[in-house]
């Protein structure tokens, strides 16, 4: 009689074998699209940057530099050199980490990026999460109450604050808490280093003029996919067996509500990014974006490149993690999509 053969403690199924490698396949090949689509970007920011008119060492130099001089300092830039050349240098210190010193103060660039990076970071994860409390309850709400006047009223707010640019509202947030009741700064930032509790109150009023329209766009998203799930089949089965619809929507449904959201979350860190330099710009603070306006202003194009370069990595990465968390979400799309 032939022993049926039992299978090794341990031993992965044939089935979780498979989906191991499909995973490790659909990795491979997303790093190497955001691989690819990296080095297009760089190839572009670098050859529209310097097609630009005007050369760094005439604006360093001023308009009463001699031609003499103005070259002397182009070839101690390393600005004579070819395109190509040019190029390779500054991705291979992008790579090695060395991001070179700046045309204007030559001072290296990387802790002046470190700098601008505790401010933008932190702006910009603190207006995704006002954005995100917003917009879940908002959007919640105005789905639920979709056929009603309320939530008529809840979705012309939501437009409201789409409407309304995030400078305006930083502005009226300044008078009111800063110039009215005095409870937080106006401009400024006091850093981390100084004080935590100051660091965090020099950005709570740019925060929330980020987040609120951020919020506003996630609530229209968030209402029209929670409306699509309330008329799904099995949320009227789970009402059926005697769920309340509250009850049935926060167990079976929020889940799938989540999903073109987190896809449009993903999507909208680049519009995040664009108004935290507007944000800068209003309560004057040390960042991202007022180091990049200054040094366009300057033509100091190496930092413009990496502050482009990086902003741009952040993206691709960030919507490459969205990709995957979708995926584990929702397995339905599968690997292979």
């Amino acid at each position: 009689m032939q022993i049926a053969e039992l299978p090794v403690v341990g031993d992965p199924t044939p089935q979780a074998r498979a989906n191991r490698h499909e995973l490790l396949r659909f990795l491979i090949r997303r790093i190497s699209s955001l691989l690819i689509t990296m080095f297009l970007a760089s190839v572009l920011i670098f050859w529209i940057l310097n097609i630009l008119p005007g050369k760094p060492a005439q604006v360093i130099l001023g308009t009463q530099a001699t031609p003499s001089s103005v070259a002397a300092l182009t070839a101690k830039l390393g600005l004579n050199r070819p395109l190509v050349d040019q190029y390779v240098h500054w991705i291979y210190g992008l790579i090695t980490l060395h991001l070179g010193n700046s045309y204007i103060s030559s001072q290296p660039i990387a802790p002046v990026l470190g700098a601008a990076l505790e401010v933008t970071g932190p702006l910009v994860l603190g207006g995704l999460l006002v954005g995100i409390i917003i917009a879940v309850p908002l959007g919640i709400a105005s789905a639920v109450r979709h056929a009603t006047k309320s939530g008529v009223v809840l979705s012309g707010l939501a437009q409201i604050g789409i409407a309304v640019p995030n400078f305006v509202l930083g502005i009226l947030l300044i008078i009111v808490f800063a110039v009215d009741l005095k409870l937080l700064p106006a401009s400024g930032f006091t850093t981390w280093s100084t004080s935590i509790t100051g660091a965090l109150q020099s950005l709570i009023l740019p925060a929330i003029s980020l987040g609120i329209v951020e919020g506003a766009i996630l609530a229209r998203y968030f209402r029209t996919s929670v409306v699509e799930v309330l008329e799904a089949d099995y949320l009227r089965t789970a009402r059926a067996k005697g769920l309340r619809p509250n009850q049935a929507l926060i167990r079976h449904g929020l889940r799938n509500a989540s999903i073109p959201v987190l896809t449009v979350l993903g999507l909208e860190l680049s519009g995040l990014i664009i108004g935290a330099v507007v944000i800068e710009a209003v309560f004057t603070l040390p960042g991202l974006g007022s180091l990049l306006l200054s040094s366009v202003a300057n033509r100091d194009l190496i930092t413009v490149q990496d502050i482009v370069m990086l902003v741009a990595t952040t993206v691709l990465v960030v919507n490459l993690i969205v990709d995957i968390l979708y995926r584990i979400i929702d397995p339905r799309m599968g690997l292979r999509s």
